[in-house]
């Protein structure tokens, strides 16, 4: 490849996978591979590789876990690396003007939005739970800011009517893989311009705290569908039923209901129907504390909720 870049990748979870295997693929020499250090996950804590980390062992590819990228001495050692680029996906770190200065062309990001709508760190969530019909990969030039850099390329893409949180975040990394590649290819070709954000339709996408999971029933049925699906696979709407947690993996808006927010209405193996605020939802899985996650028709084989109501 005439055009290689010796490129700098930094990344932590299953959305910055497609990415790096992308640039891998596609020619550019990857002269490290940055990443979080390991930490403890699952039931039984253990601590194991994070997802990029293991895709950057099986393609032989050298990884740096520094705790931080502040010090002195991990300013230097990204230096020893002499890259081109650095390519960052969804990393976790923050990159100190040092470091952003370090690579002869600067810090590139796959940001998963049209900027510069949803900046931050929880683009895929904000944007289901605002009820966007379009979203798309941003690659942009980095700067000291939030999101704030140039933009370099633009790829948008509709939101499914009934898309959850998993598959948007699916195609977003497979289509961030595609645009991360396309940007360089354009840049060498002398066909890359970087554009100034614009000042009109910033939005702020904050990290998602556990507790907005929590459904209120008194809110329309058409919010709570968006938060059903903008939290799964996390970190999953909840409700209460009988003082246990019941999680909702699945559901579907209803325009007519008949009775008070959180009162289950009708339950049968269509659904488990709930009144909301305005309108109902049909839940169609659910997952009681401590049981695997099943069918509605599942769960109400083992939990009649005649009467019942959730909070």
């Amino acid at each position: 490849m005439t055009n290689r870049l010796r490129i700098v990748y930094a990344g932590t979870p299953d959305f910055s996978v497609p990415a790096l295997e992308a640039l891998h693929a596609a020619g550019h020499e990857i002269v490290a591979v940055y990443t979080q250090p390991d930490r403890p996950a699952g039931r039984g804590q253990a601590v194991g590789a994070g997802p990029v980390k293991r895709c950057a062992q099986a393609l032989g590819l050298p990884v740096e876990q520094p705790a931080t990228l502040r010090s002195p001495e991990a300013v230097a050692r990204l230096r020893e690396h002499t890259a081109d680029l650095m390519v960052v996906a969804a990393y976790g770190l923050i990159l100190t003007p040092a470091v952003l200065e370090l690579p002869r062309l600067g810090c590139w990001n796959i940001h998963a939005s049209l900027l510069p709508r949803w900046r931050g760190a929880a683009p895929i969530h904000r944007a289901l739970l605002a009820g966007d019909t379009e979203t798309g990969i941003t690659i942009m030039q980095m700067d000291a800011g939030l999101d704030t850099g140039p933009m370099l390329l633009k790829r948008p893409t509709a939101i499914g009517e009934r898309e959850d949180g998993g598959t948007l975040h699916d195609r977003l990394a497979a289509l961030g893989a595609a645009a991360i590649v396309a940007a360089i290819a354009e840049f060498q070709a002398g066909r890359l311009t970087p554009a100034p954000q614009p000042a009109d339709g910033v939005t702020y996408a904050s990290k998602i705290r556990k507790e907005e999971a929590r459904i209120d029933w008194t809110a329309p049925a058409r919010a709570i569908d968006r938060q059903v699906r903008a939290f799964n696979p996390w970190p999953v709407a909840e409700t209460r039923w009988q003082d246990r947690q019941l999680r909702v993996w699945a559901a579907e808006p209803l325009r007519a209901a008949s009775g008070e927010p959180g009162q289950v209405v009708e339950a049968n193996g269509a659904g488990i129907v709930v009144a909301a605020g305005e309108g109902a939802l049909r839940l169609t899985r659910v997952q009681l504390a401590g049981r695997r996650a099943m069918t509605a028709a599942e769960f109400l084989n083992a939990h009649p909720l005649a009467g019942a109501r959730f909070g």
